[in-house]
């Protein structure tokens, strides 16, 4: 009888983000998701990399961030001082970038890699909640400004080979 092998996939989770800057603010609103976000970072465990699609990038073609030191984006407005001084220095991951890239064209679905986009806060609020070091690679993958949601299960389903290697996939939204 042959054993069965199991290799462990690293999830896929579809995380809130809040209101733009408030939950790293300490918003009463935000106490409860912020919870969550620190309790499911102990459940994790610690990814190797993090692929993170945000609700508030969308492009004509999938584009992906490929910078090994992305910037902020600080995309909201009309929030204290304090919310434009907020850091996330997480390193971005080039070659995981080119190897999504890859996966994409592969499957048919026209991609492109972008060095000047920075990390908008869909990505970095729950993510200082989640892994406040920064110490873990990431890379962005923009939705694509049609909505098509077949195009965007053909995205999930070229992506998912990354799930074997301990990239967490996340969409963040609201």
């Amino acid at each position: 009888m042959m054993s069965r092998v199991s290799q462990a996939l690293a999830p896929v989770l579809f995380l809130p983000h809040g209101g733009g800057p408030l939950p790293v603010l300490g918003d009463k609103g935000h106490e409860k998701m912020v919870s969550f976000l620190k309790e499911i970072a102990i459940e994790l465990g610690e990814p190797s990399a993090i692929l993170i699609i945000s609700a508030h990038w969308e492009e004509e073609q999938a584009t992906i961030t490929s910078n090994s030191q992305p910037g902020m984006i600080y995309d909201y407005y009309g929030f204290p001082a304090a919310a434009y001084e907020i850091q996330y220095a997480a390193p971005g991951h080039p070659e995981l970038a080119n190897e999504i890239y890859t996966l994409l064209t592969a499957n048919g679905i026209p991609a492109k890699l972008d060095e000047q986009r920075g990390f908008d806060h869909g990505m970095f609020i729950p993510l200082k909640l989640m892994f406040p070091q920064a110490q873990i690679p990431c890379v962005q993958l923009s939705l694509l400004n049609n909505l098509n949601p077949q195009m965007h299960i053909a995205l999930g389903k070229a992506i998912t080979a990354l799930r074997s290697r301990n990239i967490l996939i996340v969409g963040s939204g609201m």
